[in-house]
């Protein structure tokens, strides 16, 4: 999604964020990933300067002191962003790639079954449906290195073991990631 992003030529706008709007995102981030629930009012306070920065290709980012910390593309969930995640890393639920997907993930390539359930790599016990927002950890590394959304649920993931598996939004080192905002 942000393979060739760049802020100063996508950026259209930036407004501050009503705190009727931040309460509704708040709530709604709570529904949406029961982990964040205890890291809320660090993340986003209730007296915080959120602002929306609208981009090309129906993009939103959401920032707090010229940080982005949300990102949402078209009305698709609002997802954190990598440097959120590795501030807190039990938000989304894990997914663990082998050693030898590493260099495809960090390229933004997407994430094959084989990759997912082969010796190195993890998924986790409680299933994991299609379409739910994932943390792409790495066999021997302890920060995430990607975020991805699931092709197929993670009982499909093990007994097709076949085709895409997981559809990366963001990877360290893609341009949102290297995004600083003035």
């Amino acid at each position: 999604m942000f393979k060739k992003f760049n802020l100063s030529e996508s950026m259209s706008g930036q407004n501050p964020v009503k705190s009727s709007t931040v309460r509704g995102l708040r709530s709604k981030l709570v529904e949406q990933f029961p982990g964040i629930s205890a890291h809320i009012d660090e993340i986003l306070p209730k007296k915080v300067n959120l602002v929306q920065v609208k981009c090309k290709d129906h993009i939103t980012l959401f920032t707090v002191d010229n940080e982005i910390l949300f990102f949402q593309h078209f009305s698709d969930p609002i997802a954190p962003t990598l440097k959120l995640l590795h501030q807190y890393p039990d938000i989304l639920p894990r997914v663990q790639v082998d050693r030898g997907a590493i260099k495809f993930v960090l390229s933004g390539a997407n994430i094959m079954c084989p990759g997912l359930t082969s010796p190195g790599a993890q998924l986790p016990e409680e299933e994991i449906a299609e379409g739910k927002l994932v943390a792409v950890m790495a066999e021997g590394k302890e920060n995430a290195l990607a975020t991805g959304i699931t092709k197929m649920s993670t009982s499909d993931i093990k007994s097709i073991n076949k085709g895409n598996g997981i559809e990366l939004i963001q990877y360290l080192g893609d341009p949102l990631w290297k995004t600083h905002i003035n």
